[in-house]
């Protein structure tokens, strides 16, 4: 099934979301990478400095976007791998993020987060960067420029292409493949 999800997106409407939907999803979404979301934690647990956008129902693409050329909103801007984001995963799906977007698979940890809380993991398609920052037609610094690519971005994407592979009851589609081969 092909679902166009609009962001912001309720934990109602991610919990109608199923392993293998194809997604086009619209709307507001940010890049954080592993130095982002260690950064984002020890912040908010540290120093008291909460999170640098509006976690409660947020989409988050592990992604480091490369500067855009001219003319152009953003430059390549694909997933990285989702596993070094495990550590954190568990503790922003706790806090409210609803949809995480990036590429391989995740830990059991994470998985039983997201079902506890009713998350979604979604895949981009890896060696894809030109293709999503296609769909990006809007990019700006949220925090974190000392990070670089690793800063944390709000970017507007409409249509941006995506597959659920685990969504909120935990069926996960990387499992289901192992069990196959």
């Amino acid at each position: 099934m092909t679902r166009n999800i609009i962001l912001p997106v309720s934990r109602e409407e991610v919990r109608k979301i199923s392993a293998g939907d194809k997604i086009l999803l619209t709307g507001i979404i940010y890049t954080a990478r592993d130095a982002a979301h260690k950064r984002m934690i020890e912040n908010k647990d540290n120093k008291g400095i909460d999170f640098p956008f509006e976690i409660e129902g947020s989409a988050i693409y592990f992604a480091g976007p490369a500067p855009a050329k001219p003319g152009r909103v953003i430059g390549s801007v694909g997933p990285t791998t989702s596993g070094r984001m495990d550590a954190h995963s568990p503790r922003l799906i706790k806090e409210g993020n609803l949809i995480m977007i990036g590429k391989g698979e995740r830990n059991n940890t994470v998985v039983d987060a997201m079902v506890k809380y009713g998350a979604v993991y979604l895949a981009a398609p890896g060696g894809a960067g030109a293709l999503m920052a296609q769909k990006v037609k809007s990019c700006k610094l949220c925090a974190y420029e000392d990070l670089g690519a690793e800063a944390v971005y709000e970017l507007y994407v409409e249509e941006m292409p995506l597959i659920a592979v685990i969504d909120s009851a935990g069926r996960n589609l990387y499992d289901e493949v192992k069990k196959d081969l």
